[in-house]
């Protein structure tokens, strides 16, 4: 069966995602992966999760490795591999300084050391049980377990968008979590993850490929698309990481006019400025069959793991989860 996962990002409570999650796995999804930002407890969803399914596989995407202590994100990785009997994967990554430091009042700066220090804490404290760690931006004096991880070894998927943070994936990382990404971005993120495995002697072959991929699922094209419009003006418009990223994919004017926009707070600028050509080279919108056609082509572009994000609006947004699960299934 082909690869797929599905992701959530908010909108449903702890207890909707974990039947989501009981109807993905019925339906041949191979994973699914829980975002944390402003929709609920990770580690917990997926603790539910865990424990109401048998076979899919459970995530992170992504875990900011600046509003939780190193030694607490590895803790809770183990407890929710530990209750899906293996089925765990952490995905990390450094979020955003415009969340970080204003949302959660802690400070954002070296990125890319943050995440080299958090990996390397993460692989030794479940390793070993314990941990020392004199690092760039970490400093551990001495962390121990209490208790015995099921794995010593969990994999960890770093998310990245840009070639330095994908070379850092490159040198350390199990997998990639991209986001956005076009049909181009697969190919592109293979030669940044094979520089950085060949600095540290590794096979990118064994890197896996994922990314998240924005879905919205309508009876028209139209209908679908406007349903994206709202998402990505805030992406682009809030977060300058994401702006930057949609003005590489080559839509540079659209990107500033978002940003201007969005700058002066006139939110419905900023969703008049997104095109349709942005939203179809940067999610997948529209109808069952062309959103299936459209999962397929990112497989074929390079994404070994493509995870759709149903994006959902209105007052109803579990049966908007449950339309995009069942209308892009595997097959």
């Amino acid at each position: 069966m082909a690869r797929l996962g599905i992701g959530f990002s908010g909108g449903l409570t702890a207890s909707e995602i974990v039947d989501c999650v009981r109807l993905a796995e019925s339906l041949g999804y191979e994973s699914a992966w829980v975002a944390e930002g402003h929709g609920g407890d990770q580690f917990a969803v997926l603790a539910g999760c865990a424990m109401q399914t048998s076979r899919i596989g459970l995530g992170t995407a992504i875990s900011s490795l600046f509003v939780r202590s190193i030694p607490t994100i590895a803790m809770a990785a183990a407890t929710v591999d530990e209750l899906s009997a293996g089925r765990f994967t952490l995905g990390v990554g450094s979020s955003h300084k415009v969340q970080v430091e204003p949302e959660h009042g802690v400070s954002y700066g070296q990125p890319l050391a943050r995440v080299r220090d958090a990996v390397a804490i993460i692989r030794t404290l479940l390793r070993e049980g314990q941990v020392q760690h004199d690092g760039e931006t970490v400093r551990i004096e001495n962390f121990d377990l209490w208790f015995t991880p099921r794995r010593r070894e969990i994999p960890i998927y770093v998310a990245a968008l840009f070639p330095k943070m994908l070379g850092v994936c490159g040198e350390i990382a199990d997998g990639v979590i991209l986001t956005r990404s076009t049909l181009r971005t697969g190919a592109e993120a293979m030669a940044h993850l094979a520089d950085g495995a060949d600095r540290a002697g590794r096979d990118a072959d064994a890197i896996d490929v994922t990314s998240l991929l924005p879905t919205a699922v309508a009876e028209t094209r139209r209908e679908a698309l406007d349903m994206m419009r709202p998402g990505l003006a805030f992406y682009a418009g809030f977060f300058p990481r994401y702006n930057r990223l949609i003005a590489a994919h080559g839509f540079e004017d659209e990107a500033a006019d978002i940003a201007a926009a969005w700058a002066r707070d006139d939110q419905a600028a900023a969703i008049a400025a997104v095109s349709d050509a942005m939203i179809d080279a940067t999610s997948i919108a529209g109808t069952p069959e062309h959103c299936r056609e459209r999962i397929e082509a990112y497989r074929q572009s390079g994404i070994g793991l493509p995870i759709i994000s149903p994006f959902w609006q209105g007052d109803h947004p579990k049966a908007d989860f449950d339309a995009v699960i069942r209308a892009c299934a595997p097959g």
